[in-house]
């Protein structure tokens, strides 16, 4: 789980120029303040990532639910934060502008600590359906949880669009999970 790399890095600087290309002015409160937070907790982490991730041996057994509010913003490497906070950056300025910045405030808190528990849910089903106790000690880190889920209430509050993943022209409703795969394949864990 130790992947990650400190300091100013070609994920994180080329994240900083999307930012300045879009230009601050253009960039919601909200949607800016998640993208400070989570560029400022990979810089200065408040725990190693092994205390951060989220994993139902940690959080039920060992009972330390902090990380259901640590985990959702700590990244494993520069390449991790930068495609989740494009994807942040470019779902948040479509959904704040629409929904406006208090309730978008409350829906990024409410599915930040929600996506951990359904995590730490359907690893205990794993665990259940394949008799595998190994699901338990699976443990995440990252906002693409949260992303997915905006994309799913972009999707409802955008109907019919299309988006462009890596150069392809793809449905919306079918872009989260091109997206994921993509993720997936470019940044394996």
């Amino acid at each position: 789980m130790e992947r990650r790399q400190r300091g100013v890095s070609a994920g994180l600087l080329l994240l900083l120029y999307q930012i300045s290309q879009v230009g601050l002015q253009n960039v919601p409160s909200v949607t800016l303040g998640v993208l400070v937070l989570n560029i400022f907790l990979f810089l200065n982490p408040l725990r190693p990532l092994s205390e951060a991730c989220l994993s139902v041996n940690e959080a039920v057994h060992r009972k330390n639910w902090q990380r259901l509010l640590l985990a959702p913003f700590h990244h494993a490497d520069d390449w991790h934060l930068y495609y989740n906070m494009i994807s942040m950056l470019w779902k948040g300025i479509m959904l704040e502008r629409k929904l406006k910045s208090v309730w978008f405030a409350y829906i990024i808190a409410v599915f930040s600590v929600l996506i951990g528990v359904v995590y730490m849910v359907l690893e205990l089903l794993l665990v259940v359906i394949l008799d595998d106790p190994s699901y338990e000690m699976n443990c995440g880190v990252g906002f693409s949880g949260v992303l997915f889920a905006l994309k799913v209430l972009n999707n409802h509050y955008n109907p019919g669009r299309v988006s462009n993943v890596l150069g392809f022209a793809i449905s919306s409703k079918y872009a989260c999970w091109v997206e994921l795969v993509a993720i997936h394949l470019i940044s394996p864990g």
